[in-house]
């Protein structure tokens, strides 16, 4: 999965991406807010890890903006701080769309297991997403094509998405036209 990183601290960033190409992500490195706002748009990241204070942008506005994009994917967004703040800044971070923290120094077994939380919910979304939106349905055959490219049917679609299972019946309509009174 894609992580971009907003970092305007070069040993702090070259110290965070080291530890995420070693968990295995594909990273995306930004000097600062303004440059990560312009690589989400090019790269389609769905985790951020940002530094909550930088010049231009901020790491809160860079959330305020993630979180305004209405069309958009989700993505989850970590915010990193290098000094304990109140509860209340964090409560309004939060309310800002932040979905998680972490402190510096880094901690990487911390980094870890939020990014497997991030990855869950990335998923997630990913499938509300799919089933919120316009299936793809051949107007034939009334069969779902999936991720892949494959067609099945719309039940076997909806099975393994949902936990939903389906009975079958005949509705009135049907009774009376295949089967008659």
């Amino acid at each position: 999965m894609k992580v971009l990183i907003a970092e305007d601290d070069r040993t702090s960033r070259a110290l965070l991406q080291g530890s995420l190409l070693k968990l295995g992500y594909e990273v995306v490195e930004a000097v600062n807010g303004a440059s990560a706002w312009d690589a989400l748009g090019r790269t389609g990241a769905r985790i951020v890890v940002s530094d909550w204070v930088m010049p231009d942008i901020d790491g809160l506005e860079l959330c305020r903006r993630v979180r305004a994009r209405k069309e958009a994917p989700y993505v989850y967004f970590i915010l990193l701080t290098g000094k304990m703040l109140g509860a209340g800044h964090y409560a309004k971070a939060m309310e800002e769309g932040v979905d998680d923290f972490l402190t510096k120094p880094l901690d990487v077994d911390a980094l870890r297991i939020r990014l497997r939380v991030a990855e869950r919910i990335v998923q997630l979304t990913e499938r509300v997403r799919t089933l919120e939106g316009i299936l793809p349905m051949c107007a034939y055959c009334r069969r779902i094509r999936d991720e892949r490219g494959a067609y099945q049917s719309l039940e076997d679609f909806v099975s393994d998405k949902t936990p939903a299972q389906f009975s079958h019946g005949v509705c009135p309509e049907c009774a009376k036209k295949h089967f008659g009174d």
